[in-house]
């Protein structure tokens, strides 16, 4: 360390610096990443190409790509024929959990585990809200799984691809497609154990913000048609997950001239039933987003929804031609090109057919209109307000497969090293957009720009750290200490240098910067490279104290509404269990 430049000092400081700001919470994430790394460009540590490289990596480019593509996903309904089937009838947090982590462990072994979880946090969220299961209690252990599973074969992440690089660099044995596995298995099923049965007592249980207020806002009676092709028909209340929404109430269903009411949770859905449900407009949104579920009309017809068409609240005025007159004789269709599909009045639902409600100045209106009502009749007089209601469009169902097809293709070329992940995600993305599973201001807005510079700016950090000589200055130092008790205990310095260099920085810069370091250690002490190349490996994937560590982290910091110190509590005792069982296996497989 005495014979670190003041450029290495400074840089330490830095990080420290940026380390204590996110513990305390001082600022966004982004921005103290950001500010962190214009402060090493303005004193001249970094030129400003190594500012900037961050932007143009392609693990940041790659993630952009892969949130249109979770978008699309969404938007078409190709979560829940897919991914979403994992939850099956799980009804708790914890059967829930034991459903989705150890399928999604495995997939992760074998793909990219940052579009696993950008794909599932939708999914998790609204299974989760349909529960009444708060986001922070499921998104870290989704995050947590698919890092467990990635560490069993070779191609499970960037990290140990970079290991396998750099082994090749060095004229050593390639690393095999499952050599990982003797220990990466151990390692993922006791981190499955630990995230089902003790994390739950450790992750916090923050109200969803939406399930709060959805519980003050108004509430509608809407009635939806089940289309043959529904993926509810057949099932009960309850497996239909249709019982204890938060801010919708399954009162009746419609059955040609029979009315079940109330509903039990053994009621069956058969193909034809007309379901009324009382919620606030979020719900309304939720139900259509929902294959074959469409709301009915005025004549008791379904409205069907193009892409386009979205959900407009309109609350009439007292000069409007709707005051006075029914639903069905108002012509709301003709006059308006929109449907209406609820009504709301003096904080009240309004019960009875849509068509048959007879409409007053003051009432609160929702209905399905094509792109431009808003515009088009803002100032209307037959309008008090007028208001879109936020990602109310349909989901383009006949396009899911198709959408589904493309993402398993492009998985598939990357995984086999046809086409790089990021060249790969691109194109797709193009493809989607250009198929109209998403429209272009769709993916714009998909685009979580906050994820992309906290990428940026760690791995311009990182540069950093590597060029002025910071993170090898500081490693050197920790691995002398342990030369002195004996093989196993430099193994573990190694090791734990690594994983706390991940904690700091991004994971590939570690096992970069570690391997070196690891290998010549080890030949140093004359023993086997390979344990302590496996050492960097497993130390620089198995780091899950620090939300900056992984892309997933990051994926899931803010829709679980987590804080830094949420991730150190769940985490930290997971790195401990890690090391562990690595430490114990990696000196049987690899020999020192």
């Amino acid at each position: 360390m005495g014979a670190l430049e003041w450029q290495g000092w400074l840089t330490l400081g830095v990080v420290l610096l940026v380390l204590v700001a996110m513990v305390r919470a001082v600022a966004a994430p982004d921005l103290i990443l950001m500010g962190g790394l214009f402060l090493l460009a303005l004193t001249g540590v970094l030129s400003p190409e190594q500012t900037f490289s961050g932007f143009a990596n392609p693990a940041m480019a790659t993630v952009g790509a892969l949130f249109i593509l979770s978008a699309a996903m969404r938007e078409t309904g190709a979560l829940e024929l897919t991914l979403g089937r994992l939850f099956g009838k799980a009804r708790s947090e914890t059967s829930g959990m034991a459903r989705t982590l150890p399928p999604l462990a495995a997939l992760s072994a074998f793909l990219n585990n940052a579009p696993i979880v950008a794909m599932m946090t939708p999914i998790v969220i609204d299974w989760g809200r349909r529960h009444r299961i708060s986001p922070s209690r499921l998104l870290i252990p989704l995050s947590y799984s698919t890092i467990l599973g990635s560490i069993v074969t070779v191609i499970g992440t960037s990290v140990t691809l970079t290991v396998a690089g750099l082994v090749m660099e060095e004229d050593m044995a390639p690393l095999a497609l499952f050599e990982l596995a003797p220990v990466g298995l151990p390692i993922c099923g006791v981190g499955l154990l630990y995230l089902l049965f003790v994390a739950p007592r450790l992750l916090p249980d923050r109200v969803d913000p939406a399930t709060e207020v959805a519980e003050h806002r108004r509430e509608y009676t809407v009635t939806m048609i089940v289309q043959d092709h529904c993926p509810l028909a057949g099932q009960n209340i309850e497996d239909a997950g249709l019982r204890s929404l938060p801010g919708l109430f399954l009162f009746e269903i419609q059955r040609g001239d029979h009315v079940v009411a109330p509903v039990g949770p053994d009621d069956v859905i058969a193909a034809g039933d007309r379901l009324v449900f009382a919620g606030v407009v979020s719900t309304i949104v939720d139900l259509q987003r929902i294959r074959g579920l469409v709301p009915a009309g005025p004549e008791d017809e379904p409205v069907h929804a193009g892409q386009a068409h979205h959900l407009i609240e309109g609350v009439i005025s007292r000069s409007s031609p709707l005051a006075g007159r029914t639903i069905r004789d108002s012509n709301f269709r003709s006059v308006y090109d929109a449907a209406i599909i609820a009504v709301h009045r003096n904080g009240e639902r309004v019960p009875g057919k849509i068509g048959d409600i007879s409409l007053r100045a003051g009432d609160t209106l929702v209905f399905q209109a094509a792109p431009g009502f808003v515009e088009t009749h803002r100032n209307s007089p037959d309008f008090y307000l007028v208001s879109e209601v936020p990602e109310s469009h349909a989901p383009r169902h006949d396009r899911a497969w198709f959408t589904i097809g493309v993402f398993i293709v492009m998985m598939a070329l990357a995984a086999t090293g046809v086409v790089p992940l990021a060249v790969g995600a691109f194109v797709a993305a193009g493809i989607l957009i250009a198929a109209r599973c998403i429209s272009g201001p769709q993916a714009r807005q998909s685009v979580q720009v906050h994820v992309l510079v906290v990428i940026a700016a760690g791995l311009g950090i990182a540069k950093a750290i590597e060029t002025t000589g910071a993170a090898t200055a500081v490693a050197q130092v920790i691995v002398a200490q342990a030369q002195a008790l004996g093989p196993i205990a430099i193994l573990a310095s190694v090791y734990v240098v690594t994983m706390v260099m991940s904690e700091f920085l991004h994971h590939n810069a570690a096992a970069a910067l570690m391997f070196p370091i690891g290998v010549a250690v080890a030949r140093e002490a004359g023993l086997e490279p390979r344990s302590f190349v496996m050492a960097v490996a497993f130390g620089a994937n198995c780091a899950f104290a620090s939300p900056v560590t992984y892309q997933t982290h990051l994926l899931v910091y803010g829709p679980g509404g987590y804080r830094f110190t949420d991730f150190v509590r769940v985490g930290l005792p997971l790195n401990i269990i890690c090391a562990v069982v690595a430490l114990a296996l990696i000196p049987v497989v690899w020999p020192l």
